[in-house]
């Protein structure tokens, strides 16, 4: 394989010795990170070692082991980081254009930007290194407990997003179940798309979801969750 610390770009294309020294710990944990989900998302469990990591985060295998001792370690916190990154990634720029002061967009226009952006955190690279993740722990026990503690926390945070940006009163009985409904069904199209591009069907499915949930969650306030009146967006045929 080589000297490990021949190589010195992150993933991101940035030159880890070149970053201030007092950031570079930083810089180093983030390009591991980041390298691990890739080489989950590309190698699965089998293929992706501490010594594949550190080589494709170009640091060498000791800096790697020293940020994170052991490989449950690493991987773990690597679909955790990642997760959170995507979310926030997703949350943030929806909320201020879905929410703008000037042109919010509202109604079942808005319920459908919301199920398109769900959808495409679970049909990505995260959700095939989370996936690869699962596999491993069904059949290592040390893994297995880290596991099912990192899908809860993920899987609440992702729940309480989509409440947000639907804008759904869980109050309401049924709401919370349509919802884990919703999220349910985008995991199931994330598996569809693993052995072939399934995105002609995923777009119907995504505008028949958010037609569903439009019409089950009713009309929603104008509050910072909220769509506005009902007849505010615009309304879908049929």
């Amino acid at each position: 394989m080589g000297t490990l610390t021949s190589r010195t770009t992150a993933p991101n294309g940035r030159n880890i010795r070149n970053v201030p020294k007092q950031d570079r710990s930083r810089a180093t944990r983030r390009a591991l990170l980041e390298a691990a989900v890739a080489c989950l998302a590309e190698h699965g469990w089998a293929g992706s070692t501490v010594a594949v990591v550190a080589e494709r985060a170009g640091v060498s295998r000791g800096a790697a082991q020293h940020h994170f001792p052991t490989r449950e370690d690493l991987f773990t916190a690597a679909v955790e980081h990642v997760a959170e990154e995507r979310s926030a990634a997703l949350r943030e720029p929806a909320l201020r254009e879905l929410l703008s002061t000037t042109r919010p967009v509202v109604g079942p226009a808005r319920t459908h930007v919301v199920v398109e952006g769900i959808v495409g955190l679970c049909t990505g690279p995260l959700f095939r290194a989370a996936l690869q993740l699962w596999v491993a722990a069904a059949n290592e026990e040390p893994l297995r407990g880290r596991v099912v503690d990192l899908e809860t926390r993920i899987g609440r945070e992702v729940h309480r997003m989509a409440v947000e940006l639907l804008g759904a009163d869980e109050s309401v009985p049924g709401v919370r179940e349509t919802v884990q409904g919703f999220l349910d069904m985008a995991r199931g199209l994330g598996l569809a798309n693993l052995l072939t591009d399934d995105s002609a069907r995923r777009e119907r499915v995504v505008a028949h979801w958010a037609a569903l949930l439009d019409d089950i969650l009713g009309p929603r306030g104008s509050g910072p969750g909220g769509h506005g009146p009902r007849g505010s967006g615009p309304r879908r045929s049929g």
